[in-house]
């Protein structure tokens, strides 16, 4: 019997953004910013005396983020900590012609059950249409 750790259940979300990678990674590299696009998930946020964590207002709670940028590799990781679990999200923005392809990725948590996580996803397309509409009105 293996009790090596098995690869979790993850579900990668895309919308294509018309504005310029650095203009979308510049947006998205600003954690002040998420309360605008990440209206569900994020109703508020401030910095911290930690540098590089934010304090947020979620719906379940507080929480911490932690955006780990790379503009020349289009990386926005970023670090999710609340009191009963954290995770990291995978993030990238690439070039799409003259617009931007940005991709997220989640991974289940092991307290999350398969419904709660379903739930919290279809939740993701709001933010993304958000997102899109906020930055391509902007242009």
């Amino acid at each position: 019997m293996s009790t090596a750790p098995t690869p979790a259940r993850s579900v990668t979300k895309t919308v294509t953004i018309d504005r310029p990678v650095a203009d979308v990674f510049a947006f998205l590299d600003d954690a002040a910013n998420w309360p605008a696009w990440a209206i569900v998930n994020v109703k508020a946020i401030e910095p911290t005396d930690e540098p590089d964590w934010w304090l947020m207002t979620t719906p379940r709670g507080t929480a911490r983020l932690r955006i780990r940028s790379n503009a020349v590799l289009g990386t926005l990781d970023h670090d999710y900590v609340e009191d009963q679990a954290s995770w990291e999200v995978p993030a990238r923005v690439v070039a799409n012609g003259t617009g931007t392809e940005f991709m997220i990725t989640f991974f289940q948590p092991p307290a999350f059950t398969d419904a709660f996580f379903d739930d919290q996803i279809a939740l993701v397309d709001t933010e993304l249409a958000t997102l899109k509409r906020i930055l391509e009105s902007a242009a």
